[in-house]
């Protein structure tokens, strides 16, 4: 018996230790689970381990259990870098050869020449920030002159930042979809980013209308289910990552409460396929912003939905629980880290406490999705279907 429906639930940033290659992107020794649980003993999150969370890495401090109710493992990151386009594309079955060019010293002057010719006006910025410190460093610029914010990070990202009573928020997606087609060839960056904030004075702060434009991914699972006459749902900013691509519906969400519930009321349509939701305030909230105490709690948050999460299951359905990358808080600098991802796999007809071990790809998951779902897809990488033993199998 197949599964009817995959949920596959991205936990954006929980990373769960550095990877073999993490010296080569400044990153030997993070670990943004292990490291919470050091310095935040009191992390309370019963549901995540009883599916067998702290059990996939014997050596932090989450708690272990004798009897997990999920299949757990780890998986390593076979693509270059370590960014959410990365990430996401190579759990839907993308390895990439090549990581997504990045500009830690600011965008070549001529593109930025061309950039304002295309807008009709002149930015400001150019530079590596995070987005707190950007915006209260140039916010009253912008007031003052309209000049949207240029800016990036260690990730492939083209990030604009624009007040929203200085540029009307469609006005701001649209100078994004300019950069965006400006933005080909040596230039072409994973995502180009508008970051719409509000405030005055020096105190500013972002909206929750944050919009992804993410350079087109290649054929994957995603498109595999569709043309296998399923549907595939993306919740949060998955449409955005995969420009749309692969994605039958699309639910925007501002935060990962409404991402979670959006997944839970999902659980109550009749169809076959895939849930496929992004829960980003671990990352944006706490993981950049080196928030140790706030992500904890962010992830007791998650935890306390799991129940309803569990009860929604129909028999057919699988769960699987799993990050994109790592964002260790209590790391240097406010980037993502180049960090080993958890998967957690859980269902009425899935055994518990399978050890899947550490997958050598990702694109495993992608592999197990559509074996899971009974679809053709052509992939180098392993299923771990067989190995939790699905009913029928």
């Amino acid at each position: 018996m197949k599964a009817n429906r995959v949920i596959l639930i991205v936990l954006d940033s929980v990373g769960i230790g550095f990877l073999p290659d993490a010296h080569l992107y400044g990153d030997e020794g993070s670990n943004t689970l292990g490291h919470i649980a050091a310095q935040y003993p009191s992390l309370h999150i019963p549901n995540l381990i009883s599916l067998g969370l702290g059990n996939i890495d014997p050596d932090n401090l989450l708690h272990k259990t004798e009897t997990p109710k999920a299949s757990y493992g780890k998986a390593m990151e076979q693509s270059a870098g370590k960014d959410t386009t990365t990430g996401h594309w190579e759990i839907a079955g993308t390895v990439l050869k090549q990581a997504f060019p990045t500009f830690i010293d600011g965008f070549p002057s001529e593109f930025i020449i061309a950039f304002e010719e295309a807008i009709g006006t002149k930015t400001v910025g150019n530079f590596s920030a995070s987005g707190t410190e950007i915006i209260n460093r140039l916010g009253d610029e912008h007031v003052q002159n309209g000049f949207p914010i240029v800016y990036t990070s260690a990730d492939s990202v083209f990030q604009i930042a624009m007040h929203e009573d200085v540029i009307p928020i469609e006005r701001q997606y649209e100078i994004c979809k300019i950069a965006r087609r400006m933005l080909v060839g040596p230039l072409e960056v994973g995502r180009v980013i508008a970051r719409p904030f509000i405030g005055a004075n020096g105190n500013y702060s972002r909206t929750s209308q944050r919009k992804d434009f993410a350079t087109l991914p290649p054929d994957n699972v995603l498109d595999a289910i569709l043309e296998s006459g399923k549907k595939v749902l993306g919740i949060g900013k998955i449409s955005d990552i995969f420009a749309g691509k692969g994605i039958g519906k699309s639910i925007k969400t501002s935060n990962n409460v409404e991402g979670i519930e959006a997944s839970i009321n999902a659980l109550n349509d009749d169809f076959e396929g895939l849930i496929f939701t992004n829960l980003v305030d671990f990352d944006m909230h706490f993981g950049h912003r080196r928030d140790v105490e706030g992500y904890a709690k962010c992830l007791e948050e998650f935890d306390a939905y799991i129940p309803r999460l569990l009860e929604g299951l129909k028999d057919n359905d699988i769960l699987i629980i799993t990050a994109d990358h790592g964002n260790d808080p209590t790391w240097k600098g406010t980037d993502h880290t180049r960090e080993y991802i958890p998967i957690l796999t859980y269902g009425k007809n899935v055994n518990p406490g399978v050890n899947i071990g550490t997958r050598k790809s990702f694109a495993d998951i992608a592999a197990t999705i559509a074996e899971s779902l009974g679809i053709d897809f052509v992939t180098s990488y392993d299923s771990y279907a067989q190995q939790i033993r699905l009913n029928g199998y």
